[in-house]
């Protein structure tokens, strides 16, 4: 089993969870979390496929997008009161 596969698989378990915690709870951290951990699981699908290569710009931008998504739902659950 590759690294990517693992990552692959963590990473829509951790989208399942942030979108029950949304489902849950009303959760926007939650759902940011599960949408950033879907497009790292975007990003490593792409690559388990052999698009690395041809598309390792939008690889890039996605990956990009995943972090500000996270970055964006920690910094709601740093300022929540």
């Amino acid at each position: 089993m590759s690294v990517t596969l693992i990552n692959l698989i963590l990473a829509v378990v951790v989208l399942i969870l942030g979108l029950w915690a949304y489902a849950r709870r009303q959760s926007r951290a939650g759902l940011l979390v599960g949408i950033a951990f879907g497009l790292f699981a975007i990003a490593h699908f792409l690559t388990l496929v052999g698009l690395a290569g041809t598309l390792g710009t939008l690889i890039i931008g996605i990956r990009v997008l995943g972090y500000i998504a996270a970055m964006v739902a920690v910094y709601r659950l740093g300022t929540q009161r």
